[in-house]
């Protein structure tokens, strides 16, 4: 993926394995059956797993979307139902270093618990270890734009050499990007949390095997009662009555 557009035909290899342990630390949750991203009750769908995900966390969720569309209905939606709960940081409503640090603060000092709606360069380099979140939910797979003219160009020219644009493009950058985008969740040795994928073609597609391969080795929850209790197992309350 990096080093054929690079030129690179003899570059030697290093993969360091992560200090992570994902399959203890974290949780992937794929929910089915959900609406297709094509599907307009797609973004409603959304942001009610969000919401099911922020209210017993009291915040500590991120949402990563890849079009703006999404971005704002998702974020109007949350901020409607989330009125007087927790707070909802959108993107654009503030510069990229307030909302991080807002974030970051969730509920400290009497304010209210945060969720984070955010696209695009959220995807990557944000960095929140510890409780502050533990939960991220991702749209739908992050494929290129193909009328971006940088990768309709890429496109056409491994079609011209007989090539798959689409399996040799377009599902390893949607694989990169997938991986940026779960690597919010787990930032230290110390991190849990729960990423959930809102797209079923990583479960039915064939190349949703792929996809999945690309993401961190995490244990799998299959169902809402699953994923209601990997919450709980998270949420504030659990963590002081167990601490004290």
């Amino acid at each position: 993926w990096y080093t054929e557009p690079c030129g690179l035909q003899d570059a030697a290899i290093l993969r360091v394995d992560s200090p992570f342990d994902y399959a203890r630390q974290a949780a992937l949750y794929i929910p089915q059956p959900f609406a297709r991203p094509s599907d307009p009750a797609h973004t409603d769908a959304v942001a009610r797993i969000a919401l099911r995900g922020a209210l017993p966390l009291q915040g500590r969720t991120m949402v990563l979307t890849t079009t703006l569309r999404a971005l704002r209905g998702i974020g109007e939606w949350l901020a409607r139902e989330l009125e007087g709960q927790l707070d909802v940081l959108v993107q654009g409503q503030w510069p990229k270093r307030r909302l991080i640090e807002r974030f970051r603060e969730g509920a400290s000092q009497g304010q209210r618990g945060c969720v984070l709606v955010a696209s695009a360069s959220f995807w990557e380099g944000i960095d929140v270890p510890g409780e502050a979140l533990q939960l991220v939910v991702i749209d739908k797979l992050p494929f290129p734009p193909p009328n971006d003219p940088l990768v309709l160009a890429r496109s056409n020219r491994l079609e011209q050499q007989g090539r798959s644009a689409f399996g040799d493009y377009s599902v390893p950058e949607a694989a990169v990007a997938l991986k940026q985008g779960a690597g919010r969740l787990i930032r230290s040795e110390a991190d849990r949390g729960v990423l959930v994928v809102c797209d079923p073609r990583i479960a039915t597609m064939a190349y949703g095997r792929r996809l999945l391969a690309a993401l961190p080795p995490m244990r799998r929850i299959h169902t809402p009662q699953e994923f209601d209790a990997a919450l709980a197992a998270l949420s504030p309350t659990r963590t002081s009555t167990t601490a004290g």
